[in-house]
């Protein structure tokens, strides 16, 4: 990597009458976390997200939780994919698209990224149960929604079979953040250049 690259780093906070919001990242990391969210499974998603990533995550969150999970979740995502999408700079010299299979068990999940500030998700879940723990399992999709839309990737995610619901949503979030490491990494052989014909990213 070019010595004289700017740290891949940034601060976002987001305060609304339902969440309170910090995140910190360093995409050049080595998966360093300190996450809480108030929601013990979504923290060790971020967690694994962080690890396999390699991107270092500082988060806290606080939020509407005597209601629901969902305000906290969908916030998390865009809180999470405006720091990336900040950090990402000009976006000069990264790798943009990647794909990565996650086994976990019984389970196998496909997810497909282009960094690209084109936001899109697809999203071929399906849970067989309702909640896990105390989480509702629609509301992963609204974080990886969120997290896309926020971040400017296009993301695919597809579990391709499964039966634990629990490995199904892990093999997700690890998916990403394999995705992501691979995606966001620069290339030095094109350090300095935009990855499009365009010249430019997005729309």
């Amino acid at each position: 990597m070019d010595m004289e690259r700017a740290a891949r780093t940034a601060k976002v906070e987001r305060k609304t009458k339902e969440t309170s919001i910090a995140a910190e990242v360093n995409l050049d990391g080595t998966g360093q976390y300190d996450v809480s969210t108030g929601i013990g499974f979504l923290d060790h998603m971020l967690e694994q997200l962080s690890r396999h990533s390699l991107m270092d995550l500082k988060l806290r969150a606080e939020g509407d939780l005597h209601i629901d999970f969902h305000h906290t979740t969908e916030d998390t995502g865009i809180v999470i994919g405006e720091a990336v999408k900040k950090a990402l700079g000009d976006f000069k010299g990264i790798r943009r698209y990647a794909t990565a299979i996650i086994p976990m068990d019984e389970t196998c999940t496909r997810v497909s990224i282009d960094v690209s500030q084109r936001p899109y998700l697809i999203w071929k879940v399906d849970f067989t149960k309702p909640k896990l723990g105390d989480m509702d399992t629609e509301l992963f999709k609204e974080w990886f929604q969120a997290f896309a839309q926020n971040a400017g990737i296009t993301l695919h995610v597809e579990n391709m079979y499964g039966e634990n619901n629990h490995h199904i949503v892990e093999s997700c979030f690890k998916g990403l953040a394999r995705a992501l490491r691979d995606a966001m990494e620069i290339d030095p052989r094109t350090a300095d250049v935009i990855p499009s014909t365009k010249g430019v990213l997005g729309s």
